[in-house]
């Protein structure tokens, strides 16, 4: 007799995503894998406007921190109107909810920082007083560390929007995740992708996650197929370091990690919002022990000074 539980799949799944067109991109990507998958499933999109989404003027810094994009999608999870959540894992806090989990990490996108300018091909070609459009303090300190003689502002709004104010001539150029570009087929933007080397992506950067609730372990066998590996335990050390360092979008850090043959390669970085103050640090190890190398990682830049950086930041 064999005890083996056969698996079925579900008749019906609902996904949860922002309304943004790339956020959308995102959610049928995820829903065409799935279909594929399970052909006799029903997999559908309940599309949402998250608090992220609604406030458009502020510094994201300055409202809540990318937590805003997630909250309503872990609603709908929470009663019941959709089975998963997918989202940009730059977005996801370090820290998720109590009774929530990631259940897969899609494979990483192009993980790089991209330059989009209309007059200009690269970063160093920015005449001085320029002014940059960013929305994050991650690339603000990286480039005044850099290129100290460019104007930062602030850029907030969805891809498209974004585009339309560079259009506008309101920045001279903007920084975007080139994985945003590429999904949405508009790489053609792209004057310049900016090295990792140059400018250390987010944590999580051009990688997907689903989020389920924990108590759904029903789905962690349907949704296995779509994780990963690599991309999930590199995901895992950038989020450890993060998480190590209280990291959110009010911390200038970023993280970057590689896997080859098992081996995770690993480099983080902590400054100031002016860039004046830079710590980085690059660490390797064993890829099963990802999220140690994280908090790895980060204990060496606090040894380094990392501590006196990171409270010296405004609230």
């Amino acid at each position: 007799m064999n005890d083996k539980t056969v698996f079925t799949a579900p008749q019906k799944l609902v996904i949860a995503s922002r309304e943004s067109a790339l956020a959308i991109w995102q959610a049928k990507h995820i829903q065409s894998r799935l279909q594929n998958l399970y052909p006799h499933c029903d997999v559908q999109i309940l599309g949402m406007t998250t608090t992220g989404d609604q406030i458009l003027d502020i510094p994201l810094a300055k409202v809540g921190g990318k937590g805003l994009f997630v909250k309503e999608l872990e609603t709908a999870l929470e009663d019941g109107r959709a089975d998963l959540a997918v989202h940009s894992m730059k977005d996801v806090p370090m820290n998720l909810p109590d009774g929530f989990a990631m259940a897969a990490t899609g494979e990483r996108e192009d993980p790089r920082d991209a330059f989009v300018s209309n007059h200009y091909a690269t970063l160093e070609d920015l005449p001085t007083g320029s002014i940059v459009g960013t929305s994050s303090l991650r690339r603000q300190s990286q480039l005044q560390a850099r290129l100290p003689h460019l104007k930062i502002e602030s850029l907030r709004g969805n891809l498209q929007t974004r585009l339309r104010k560079l259009d506008e001539d309101q920045y001279a150029a903007i920084i975007l995740a080139a994985a945003g570009l590429i999904r949405l087929g508009l790489s053609a933007r792209i004057r310049d992708t900016i090295s990792p080397e140059l400018s250390i992506p987010a944590v999580g950067q051009g990688a997907l996650g689903i989020e389920i609730k924990a108590s759904r372990t029903d789905l962690l066998e349907v949704l296995a197929p779509l994780n990963h590996l690599d991309t999930q335990q590199c995901v895992e050390a950038e989020r450890g370091f993060s998480r190590a360092l209280a990291g959110s979008c009010t911390v200038p850090l970023g993280a970057f990690a590689t896997k080859k043959d098992h081996i995770i390669s690993m480099t983080g970085f902590v400054g100031s919002v002016d860039g004046k103050q830079m710590l980085r640090e690059t660490i390797t190890g064993l890829a099963n022990t990802s999220e140690a190398l994280g908090q790895q990682l980060a204990d060496r830049l606090l040894a380094k000074g990392a501590g006196a950086i990171l409270a010296a930041l405004p609230d």
